[in-house]
């Protein structure tokens, strides 16, 4: 069985990586000075042995003799001579000079060692101490930013670290996780509205059948012919949730990552959207222009054809009887091009971008409407994003909508 043992803290492992970088470098400084001393260490003196066949007289005479001499001085300078020796009497002198001077050598080493290692020891005590306060002083910024992590919940993203001081790497990592937070609380936000907004919209239809139901039942003396029609009722609002639902689960679907990269020709689905949309196109005595050219595409063959069909159905149910729709697909060098427009109100060109959010619906096209939930452009968007592709649209200065999706083309 594993012994949890307790872990270490950043400051501490920090502190003790100071500590011990100091010594390390103090015991290599100390090492090469031992090492410089040693080799540049002498004794005061030195011992040779010379012939002196002539020169001044002394109390000994001049014949040979042992002469003492300091070393490094001159010759004549402060020597002294002692009376010839025999050759056992010069080597016990020179055992005696060269054991001196080891003594001396290893004394003088010895209280090197001892003093450098004491100043070591001490300097590292304050190194550690130093290191201890330096690395609190470091990560401070750190211990703020952990701080601001666990106060955090769904309710509190606004919050913010907004680390003040010099522009270093800490300050990044807080202006980051500012970022962060920013793009977490806009992500909340638009996931309540979400949420909300689905509810709303699914309760709606629920209700809807509900009431019908309830009126029928309460009424004994209901005939055949207002079950039915309140049966065709029911039936409508049940559609208009099943709709809903697939909406969402498109959406859902398109927000995860692909798993699948099937050829499609863009032209194909345009061609089968204008086809299914025929019923509505001549109800509404709509004028259809089609340029359809070769779009090659990849990717999830589903979600594709849905992103089409968004268009052209957008196109088509947010129009004025009498009105036009074009549908152009083609390719155009690294991208392949799927453009509908369509004649209709007017659309503020400020609204345009919020078209694409889901739920979102123009002034005049309320909750209850027949013109959809308001998912077909979030689901465009939503699926050319996770292709690798973007859309845009503008508003038309007559009324309408042009949107523009580009793809990556398939190269096969």
């Amino acid at each position: 069985m594993r012994t949890l043992l307790p872990r270490a803290s950043v400051r501490l492992r920090l502190t003790l990586l100071y500590g011990g970088l100091f010594l390390l470098a103090g015991g290599g400084l100390l090492a090469v000075n031992y090492a410089l001393v040693r080799s540049q260490l002498t004794l005061p003196f030195g011992v040779r042995i010379e012939s002196r066949a002539a020169g001044p007289p002394d109390a000994l005479g001049d014949a040979q003799g042992l002469v003492l001499m300091r070393a490094g001085a001159a010759d004549g300078g402060d020597q002294f001579v002692a009376a010839a020796p025999s050759p056992e009497a010069v080597a016990a002198v020179r055992r005696e000079a060269e054991a001196v001077r080891r003594e001396l050598q290893a004394a003088t080493l010895q209280q090197l060692l001892t003093q450098s290692g004491i100043a070591l020891a001490l300097m590292s005590v304050a190194s550690i101490g130093l290191g201890w306060l330096v690395a609190g002083r470091v990560l401070g910024p750190l211990s703020a930013i952990t701080a601001t992590a666990r106060r955090l919940e769904g309710s509190t993203l606004h919050e913010r670290i907004n680390l003040q001081g010099p522009r270093d790497e800490l300050k990044e990592l807080a202006d980051t996780f500012d970022q962060m937070l920013g793009r977490l609380d806009a992500a909340f936000e638009t996931q309540r509205r979400f949420v909300a907004n689905a509810s709303h919209e699914l309760r709606t239809p629920l209700a809807i059948a509900r009431t019908e139901v309830d009126v029928a039942l309460a009424d004994p003396e209901t005939d055949r012919a207002e079950l039915r029609a309140m049966a065709g009722r029911v039936l409508e609002a049940n559609q208009r949730s099943e709709r809903l639902i697939e909406g969402l689960l498109t959406l859902a679907r398109s927000e995860r990552q692909l798993r699948a990269a099937e050829p499609l020709e863009l032209a194909m689905a345009a061609a089968d959207a204008l086809e299914v949309a025929a019923p509505d196109v001549g109800r509404l005595g709509l004028r259809v222009s089609q340029v359809l050219g070769a779009a090659p595409v990849a990717g999830d063959r589903a979600l594709l054809e849905r992103l089409v069909a968004n268009l052209v159905e957008n196109a088509v149910r947010h129009n004025q009887p009498g009105g036009w729709v074009e549908v152009d697909t083609g390719h155009a060098g690294p991208v392949s091009v799927v453009r509908v427009a369509n004649g209709g109100p007017l659309i503020p060109p400020d609204q345009v971008t919020t078209l694409f959010e889901p739920f979102h619906r123009l002034e005049a096209d309320r909750t209850g409407s027949d013109r959809g939930a308001g998912l077909g452009l979030s689901i465009v968007r939503s699926v050319a994003t996770a292709h690798g592709g973007t859309v845009t649209a503008k508003a038309l200065p007559g009324g309408g909508l042009e949107v523009r999706v580009e793809l990556p083309a398939d190269a096969r």
